[in-house]
Formats: structure tokens, sequence, C-alpha cells
């Protein structure tokens, strides 16, 4: 990222501004490139990143036909070449491509659904439409799940990824959308088994959002993928991991033991120690752990550390880190160690002068607890 510029002014600088001008005045008969440039320019200063998408709707929109039947053939004929079709991963488009979805809403949700949704098809081989997908969900969620069924199946990679990350339940950015957040998993059995990284990160991201409503459903799904051995292996198990993540942190023993972590494992904490008791604000916890195990074989591990955090109401805050996946050897020790910057200035956990404890977790289940006390 170019140093002194924010996300959004490099997402809407002149450049890429010029290019949707160009693409406009060149598909559509009277759109006056020039005109169009300089007022877009004109309105983004003050406006943040999704508000700035729907000014440029605002500036195209008014150059458009009144009737969104002709608008949806202008704004298709204006859009650029597909994304490339033979890249597998981290292929988003670019945000000034979001106006057809923003548009489709606005002027196709109640009357020209189907005509929105095509528009929607093609505009997501440029630009993820997974915003401008939810509103159909809502107000049409019987057609537009039915649609996302065909969608699975798509020979277009950017629109099979379109139906699991148009309905994740808690999709970063989104608006919320009334299902069930249970109701997209017929959909992720089609797509778990996607050869496309693209695809299979959004159904593990889907199914870790599931996870925080369903724990049960997303385990025994993950299971059924398993014995239908229709995804290569390798990346069933690497969206096993991305999927269970949050249930992993919260030591849920189902999550565990389908990544082979049993919280019974003959495994203890032999040794636990910090560097200091008494640290500051702004300085670095030193923690060393020592595993053992008295069993006759190695013994897989995950180990996490807990920090509870002081707050200045009385209420503690608890925070999960990972520390190290790996193997205790038979008879055998495993010696770990981290140092954990105490940040004063991060901007997602504020800490506060007072007692802390650090736990170890071990296959989810806590083995140890160390106090320190944090000073500013």
């Amino acid at each position: 990222m170019a140093q002194g510029f924010s996300l959004k002014d490099q997402l809407f600088n002149a450049d890429s501004l010029g290019d949707l001008a160009a693409e406009y005045s060149a598909a559509i008969p009277g759109f006056d490139a020039e005109d169009f440039h300089t007022e877009v320019v004109a309105g983004l200063e003050g406006r943040e990143l999704l508000e700035r998408l729907e000014w440029i709707a605002d500036c195209v929109e008014k150059r458009l036909a009144a009737d969104f039947v002709t608008m949806a053939a202008q704004l298709e004929a204006a859009m650029p070449a597909p994304l490339d079709p033979t890249l597998r991963d981290d292929d988003f488009g670019r945000f000034i491509h979001a106006v057809p979805g923003i548009l489709a809403v606005r002027h196709g949700l109640e009357a020209h659904r189907e005509r929105a949704l095509d528009l929607l098809h093609a505009a997501t081989q440029r630009f993820s439409m997974e915003f401008y997908i939810r509103p159909f969900l809502n107000r049409w969620p019987e057609e537009t799940m039915a649609r996302l069924r065909r969608w699975a199946e798509d020979e277009n990679y950017h629109v099979r990824r379109l139906v699991s990350e148009g309905t994740r339940p808690k999709l970063p950015w989104a608006k919320k959308i009334d299902l069930d957040p249970t109701e997209p998993l017929p959909l992720l059995d089609t797509l778990h088994a996607d050869p496309t990284r693209y695809v299979t990160r959004s159904v593990a991201n889907h199914l870790n959002d599931i996870a925080k409503f369903a724990p049960d459903q997303v385990i025994s799904r993950l299971k059924e993928w398993q014995e239908a051995d229709r995804q290569d292996k390798r990346e069933l198990d690497w969206m096993t991991r991305h999927g269970l993540r949050t249930l992993v942190k919260q030591g849920e023993p189902g999550a565990l033991a389908l990544l082979g972590y049993h919280q019974d494992a003959p495994v203890a904490v032999a040794e636990l120690a910090l560097a200091q008791d008494r640290l500051a604000i702004g300085e670095t916890l030193d923690l060393s752990v020592v595993l053992e195990t008295r069993g006759g074989a190695p013994v897989p591990v995950l180990v996490d550390y807990v920090i509870t955090f002081h707050r200045p109401n009385g209420r503690q805050g608890r925070k999960v880190f990972k520390l190290k996946q790996g193997l205790v050897p038979a008879e055998g020790r495993l010696r770990l160690a981290k140092a954990h910057p105490l940040k004063g200035n991060a901007t997602t956990f504020t800490l506060h002068p007072g007692p802390h404890r650090v736990a170890i977790q071990v296959n989810g289940k806590v083995m140890g607890e160390i106090g320190f006390e944090l000073t500013s």
C-alpha cells in the first residue's frame, strides 16, 4: 500500500475511475466520460468506502435508461471482460465494478427479480456480488435459493463462490440475512468438493460462521464430507481446520477430536514459567512451557495459551492465542516458548494495569495457569 494513502483512496484513484468512465462511454451511446469522471471525483471527498460505491452508482444511474430492463442491458454491455477463469484464488475484482449490484438492488428487487439476478450472475464474474445477493435472499428467499442451487454448479468459479459467500450468516461488512444459519448447508454439500481454493476458502469461512450457531451440525457435516471422499484429502483437511477454528479456540471436544486431538490424551504440563511476573504495558511477556507424556506413543497436541485480562469495571477479558501444533514424543517432553508483545496501542484490544493470568490449553483442556501483574 502506498504510504500516506488510505485503502479507499487507492481503490478509487483517477486511473481506476478513468477506466470505468471509458468502459461506459464505449458501450453506451451519449455517455460523456469526461463529465462523468469530473462529477464522480468531485463527490468522493468525505465519503467512506461503501458510500463511495453508492455515489458512483448515483452518477452512473442518471446517465442510463430509466427502465430497469434497458438499464440492465446497458450495464452488461459496459462490463469489462470476466476475471481470469484459469486462476484459482485471490481474484476478487475491482470495487469500481460494484455498480451493477447496487443498481440491481435499487431497481430490480421488487419488479424485476429474475432480470436482476441475471445481472448479478454476470456482474459477479467481474466483482463479487456477495453484498447485493443478500437483499434478494431477504425479499425472495425461496426463489433466490432456487437460483443459488443452480449457480452452485456454474462453470464460473466466481459464481460458485458467490453461492457460499453471499449466504454466510456473518459476512463481514454485509447486511444481515434472515435465513436460518443452517439452511445453506445443502449448498455447501455441493461446493465443498470444488477444485478452486477461492471457493473452498469461502466454504470454510461459512462453516466457521455456522459453528457459532450450530456447532454439532458443522462437525457432523465435516464427518459426512470425509466419508463421501469427494474432495482431495489435503484440501478437506485444510477446510476442516479452517472451518473449526472458532470451536477449537473454545476447546470444543468434538471439533478437536475430528482434527485428531483428544482431551483425554496422556499429556501433562511439567513446567510453566514466565521470565517476569511484573511487566509494563508495551513490554513483552516471555512464556515457557514443557509438556510431557508417559504414553508409549507420540501424542498429537494442539497447544494454545489463554490470557485473562484485567478490566477496570471488574469484569475480565479472555483471549485465546495459538502456540503450537505438534507431537509430544513417546515417554518424552516437548518444550515451547512464546514472546507475546503487550501492545498499548492495539486497535482491537485495550490493555489496563492490574492482575492478569496466562493459562495453557492442551487439546482444548486447561492444564496449567500462572499470574502476572501489568503496570502502566
